[in-house]
């Protein structure tokens, strides 16, 4: 009996502290989750040195790669013949009335068109720019009447007939036409702009060249390049000009010449 009651009052005893174990981290699992513990541990420490190494190794390469350089703007200019024309083009018609001062507006304006595509203007190259109805007054500020004004912006990419087509405009429209100034452009940029930056890269190189050879070094291998902006200029410009239906029978026009320029900001190494 003694026995019995000696091992029954022993198992309460190891099951109280197994529990005990448990919950302060004993038990036969505890060793296995202390090894997990530290496997992470270690696993978090190499991640840690790894990256210090990596950043370490980054600003090293940064450093020792920063060798002497030299930054320098290049600019190439071409000039080229335009091929475009473009102006404004309309009519200023008067009446009593605002509706009448449209009415007539209106047949003028067809007259206009119709004279434009008669010779060479091409209908896609026609857009209304503006459409204005306006009253006059006198000096006592008294209503006279009414002026309606319409206009058209034009292109045209056969500017040997532009003179041609300028007359006939004029002569079909009166007194009553106007002429809103005169630009040229090139069409298509892309061989001069093409040239213009070869000749920036060009001259970015010689300049880059002159002050090495002036400091005591050569120019090494590019490093960077940033195209700039490239600007056009046209050859010619009228202002705004108020035509009259004696205009000679074919108006002169001059296209002159454009240029083209590209600036580059190049920046080179310098050799040791």
């Amino acid at each position: 009996m003694s026995d019995q009651s000696d091992a029954s009052e022993e198992r309460p005893i190891d099951e109280h502290e197994h529990r005990h174990g448990h919950y302060r981290g004993g038990g036969p699992f505890a060793g296995r989750r202390r090894y997990g513990f530290r496997l992470i541990s270690v696993a978090l420490f190499a991640i840690v040195i790894a990256a210090i190494a990596f950043t370490g190794e980054s600003l090293g390469h940064s450093h020792s790669s920063g060798a002497a350089t030299i930054t320098v703007t290049g600019s190439g200019t071409v000039t080229g013949t335009p091929n475009t024309m473009s102006f404004v083009i309309g009519v200023q018609t008067t009446a009593s009335t605002a509706t009448g001062a449209l009415n007539e507006n209106n047949l003028q304006v067809g007259r206009l068109e119709s004279s434009l595509l008669a010779n060479g203007i091409v209908k896609k190259n026609l857009q209304t720019s503006g459409l204005n109805i306006y009253t006059n007054t006198n000096s006592r500020n008294e209503v006279t009447g009414f002026t309606a004004d319409d206009q058209l912006n034009v292109t045209t990419h056969d500017i040997k007939k532009a003179g041609a087509a300028l007359d006939a405009a004029a002569q079909a429209v009166g007194n009553g036409i106007q002429l809103n100034g005169v630009t040229f452009s090139i069409s298509n940029q892309s061989k001069l702009l093409a040239a213009a930056r070869a000749r920036a890269i060009k001259n970015a190189h010689t300049e880059a060249a002159q002050i090495a050879k002036g400091a005591g070094t050569t120019v090494g291998s590019i490093v960077k390049v940033v195209d700039q902006e490239n600007s056009g200029t046209t050859g010619v410009t009228y202002p705004v000009a108020y035509a009259t239906a004696g205009l000679a029978s074919s108006v002169p026009i001059q296209r002159g010449s454009q240029t083209i320029s590209v600036q580059v900001q190049a920046i080179y190494s310098l050799n040791n």
